[in-house]
């Protein structure tokens, strides 16, 4: 019996011998990997102040290509109900830091300066790289802190809101320009309203403008004077999360468009092929309108008109994509009168922004508009002073426009220093 238990204990120590040369080199390697993680290579992508994060993150390497990088952030932002904007923070990890990802929001108000804004992101991109800098060789050279005002008892925050979730905006802006034979001034005041909760939007926009021009040609003066105004509102309603329904309605006196008096009334269906929360990323739209608009004209028109009532719908097409690879926006919309189809537009507009390879970007962006429904225009011929002075609006079948824009980087990747000196 003696002889069995010293043969067992012998095999279990052989064993366990065997066992221990066999982890403890795993572990050294572990460890030794561990230590051997890659730098922090970092490459943002954001509408925001680069420069200001590159200066004030220095303990990660920022890149400019997101090939080179092992930690890539991608920043998308959106107007909000205060009157500022939501940041949505896309971290993700590359190589070492591979299966590390974090999404972080900042929301910022229309009372809060550029400085202000870009610290609050600044901490929001330093608590995202703070998962990465754990699993990287900088771990054992963090230094905790927490503010004084983390380490009370948790209270009750009041969230009343006396506004009610309102925000208002006054605003005005006057303008000259003098050259040898032309002058001109012109002013906008106006006032904006906008509620905002998850179920209602209610919006009021009034503007007043004029502008008054002067041009001289061979001893003859031109003169013109232009004025608008106009109210618009609109009450929409979020049905689930991919339909909405709404009313839009308005009014306009416009002397360049030969509006005496114009008021509208248009309810209005929307439906997202994806859900509305993720409109930072993607959409896909589809609005339809039907209503009607009554015109007062200035002069009678080229139909021989002075007045008249119309009912018209369209449709609106809104696809929009951030992704890493770029942005694309595109919008078609299309309308016509319920009376008569042959007076119709067709609008079709958009842009398209992609990295094609590293450094290599690409930008492409265009418009093109067919007129039909011009029924505005005043009878007769345009007058010089309407041309010159660009008094009236002219009779035109179509516009377009389009431009390309190519951009190739190269050089060091890796250079943080900011220097702004001259």
């Amino acid at each position: 019996m003696l002889k069995i238990v010293t043969e067992f204990s012998n095999v279990l120590v052989g064993k366990l011998v065997f066992f221990l040369f066999l982890i403890i080199p795993l572990m050294a390697l572990s460890q030794e990997e561990q230590e051997e993680k890659a730098p922090m290579r970092l490459f943002i992508d954001c509408n925001c102040d680069k420069n200001y994060l590159r200066q004030e993150i220095k303990y990660v390497g920022h890149v400019r290509d997101q090939a080179q990088a092992n930690i890539k952030l991608f920043i998308y932002d959106i107007a909000n109900g205060s009157g500022g904007r939501t940041y949505t923070l896309d971290f993700e990890g590359k190589g070492d830091y591979k299966d590390i990802f974090g999404k972080l929001s900042y929301d910022t108000t229309a009372n809060m300066t550029n400085d202000e804004v870009r610290q609050g992101l600044l901490k929001k991109v330093q608590s995202g790289l703070l998962q990465y800098v754990l699993q990287s060789g900088l771990a054992d050279s963090i230094t905790y802190t927490v503010n004084n005002d983390g380490t009370g008892e948790v209270q009750e925050v009041d969230f009343t809101d006396p506004w009610n979730n309102w925000i208002f905006e006054v605003f005005g802006e006057a303008r000259l320009n003098k050259e040898s034979s032309r002058k001109s001034f012109n002013y906008t005041v106006g006032f904006e309203s906008d509620h905002v909760t998850e179920n209602w939007r209610i919006r009021t926009d009034l503007r007043l403008y004029q502008a008054n021009s002067e041009y001289i040609q061979n001893d003859e003066t031109y003169t013109s004077e232009r004025f608008r105004y106009s109210v618009d509102g609109s009450i929409v309603r979020s049905l689930s999360d991919h339909w909405s329904t709404g009313v839009f309605a308005g009014a306009r006196h416009d002397t360049f468009t030969n509006l005496e008096f114009r008021y509208y009334f248009t309810p209005a269906l929307e439906y997202n092929i994806f859900p509305y929360r993720e409109v930072l990323r993607r959409e896909i739209t589809f609005a339809y309108k039907i209503g009607f608009f009554h015109n007062d004209y200035i002069e009678p028109t080229i139909f021989d008109q002075i007045s008249e009532g119309i009912f018209n719908h369209s449709l609106d097409v809104q696809v929009r994509y951030r992704q890493q690879w770029g942005n694309v926006y595109a919008r078609l919309l299309g309308s016509t009168f319920l009376n008569d189809f042959s007076k119709n537009r067709v609008q079709l507009n958009g842009n398209l922004s992609v990295r094609l390879i590293k450094g290599l970007s690409v930008r492409f962006s265009g418009r093109f508009e067919l007129i039909r429904d011009q029924i505005n225009l005043p009878a007769g011929d345009a007058s010089i002073e309407d041309v010159l002075l660009q008094q009236k609006q002219i009779a035109t079948d179509f516009e377009t426009g389009f431009s390309i824009g190519l951009s190739y980087t190269f050089g060091s990747a890796y250079n943080n220093i900011i220097n702004t000196r001259l």
